[in-house]
């Protein structure tokens, strides 16, 4: 191929020259030469890009049977990370290799799936300028961000939109109604019940699924480097106490999603937290308020179209009065909780999509996050081992250097921290040791020998 390639421009050449060479005077054969150069340049440059992306890891699509994923046909645990970053690093250039970096690094800690932002709605580099209306400088970088994930052999679960403002969020949504005059309320949560706000989020969706990757050639809803579709992070619907506003919404958006691309699992992007009809609302959920959100964790994640239930993992944020050792022992009932509910009535995967420790907290201490850390991941293990429903975790946030701006109390570059960094990796290798990859995975055969 790449023989008839270089013969099919090579001939070109000859013919541009020559058309040059034969008007008049030197002038025209020079000029005319640089340009053929410069034309030559640019094809073999655009034809190199796309080769290399090529050339990644054979993927296979993952799928769910029952309480468990499977990756040919094989039990599938998932040790990962949160940037939600990648696609906004990647409009410039300039910026890229830290995204490289990151994907790269996350590889060689054992890591398997990346969650990120496919999502910038109004505001500075906006993927979706307006409903409908698409920055395609930005589209790119997300065709950049999933090429390079595939290159490294990094899946990628991409959110679609944000309950919260960062980024749009159903704010940008709910504004674009109010200021087009077609918005029935004000309200943020108008978002799930306005007709015209759900025909914006709908025709976004179509248009992200079935985006053709201008890199590897590939439609979204075609391309195995994509480990899941998230709809939306962290939904709550607060003037709807009861849920049924959320529940319709994600009833309609997840058949809606599936109708296009049935080839993805897909998740709801929940926090967990138990509704006013469940009776764990009083014994599992951090406080009351953590039932009169509007979501419920076993109403919303029994949709038939949700193929994993999503939960995240905010001790401190849900505690304040609770010391280190009483928040590490609530995360620990509630992880149980969660995967007893999906072994025994859900009959499907939980992935506990976010987790973290602020180092804002008072009495924070680097160890304290290597310890709860540490318990997420041993509760993840065990469940792995009984081949239960507790499928994999997902740290809230990795970084690379000279990335402050977009770092938070959670954020970290993880070789900055050795304690993280190895427990990272000795938990990769456990999983990797139930799954029986050590032996035909190079990078983790490598990672892992020394640490049997």
């Amino acid at each position: 191929m790449k023989k008839d390639l270089r013969s099919h421009w090579s001939l070109r050449f000859l013919i541009i020259y020559r058309k040059m060479v034969t008007r008049n005077g030197m002038l025209y054969p020079i000029l005319g030469f640089a340009s053929c150069v410069a034309f030559l340049y640019m094809s073999f440059g655009d034809l190199k890009l796309s080769a290399n992306f090529t050339k990644g890891p054979r993927f296979s699509f993952v799928e769910r049977n029952g309480t468990q994923f499977f990756l040919n046909g094989k039990p599938l645990y998932i040790n990962g990370w949160n940037s939600y970053w990648l696609m906004a690093h990647s409009v410039d250039e300039s910026s890229r290799p830290k995204v490289s970096a990151m994907l790269q690094a996350g590889a060689k800690m054992g890591l398997t799936v990346c969650r990120t932002w496919a999502f910038n709605d109004g505001g500075y580099n906006a993927l979706q300028i307006s409903p409908g209306q698409f920055d395609e400088r930005v589209f790119k970088a997300l065709d950049y961000v999933i090429a390079e994930a595939r290159q490294q052999g990094i899946r990628l679960l991409l959110s679609l939109v944000n309950n919260l403002q960062p980024y749009g969020g159903k704010t940008q949504y709910v504004n674009w109604a109010w200021q087009e005059g077609v918005g029935l309320s004000s309200s943020n949560d108008s978002f799930f019940f306005d007709p015209s706000i759900r025909k914006y989020f709908k025709n976004y969706v179509l248009t992200v699924l079935t985006r053709k990757n201008t890199i590897t050639g590939i439609q979204y809803r075609n391309d195995p480097t994509i480990f899941a579709w998230e709809l939306i992070n962290e939904p709550r619907c607060m003037t709807d106490p009861s849920g049924d506003a959320l529940q319709d919404w994600l009833e309609e958006m997840s058949a809606f999603i599936k109708s296009i691309d049935k080839n993805h699992l897909l998740t709801i992007g929940l926090e967990g937290f138990y509704g006013p009809s469940s009776p764990k609302k009083a014994t599992v959920n951090p406080e009351q308020w953590a039932s009169a959100l509007g979501a419920d964790f076993m109403r919303n994640s029994n949709i038939t179209n949700v193929d994993f239930a999503s939960v995240h993992i905010y001790p401190d944020q849900w505690f304040h009065g609770l010391g280190f050792e009483e928040k590490r022992n609530y995360v620990s009932k509630w992880m149980h909780s969660h995967i007893e509910d999906c072994d025994k009535e859900l009959k499907k995967p939980v992935m506990f999509t976010e987790y973290g420790l602020s180092d804002q907290n008072k009495d924070f201490q680097l160890s304290q996050r290597e310890q709860l850390y540490r318990t997420i991941q041993d509760i993840i293990y065990k469940s792995a081992k009984k081949k239960g429903s507790g499928a994999g975790a997902l740290v809230w946030q990795f970084f690379v250097e000279g990335m402050q701006e977009y770092s938070d109390d959670f954020g970290m570059v993880p070789w900055q921290s050795p304690p993280i960094y190895k427990l990272t990796i000795e938990h990769s290798c456990k999983l990797a040791r139930i799954q029986g990859l050590i032996q035909e995975n190079g990078n983790l055969k490598q990672l892992c020998s020394k640490r049997k």
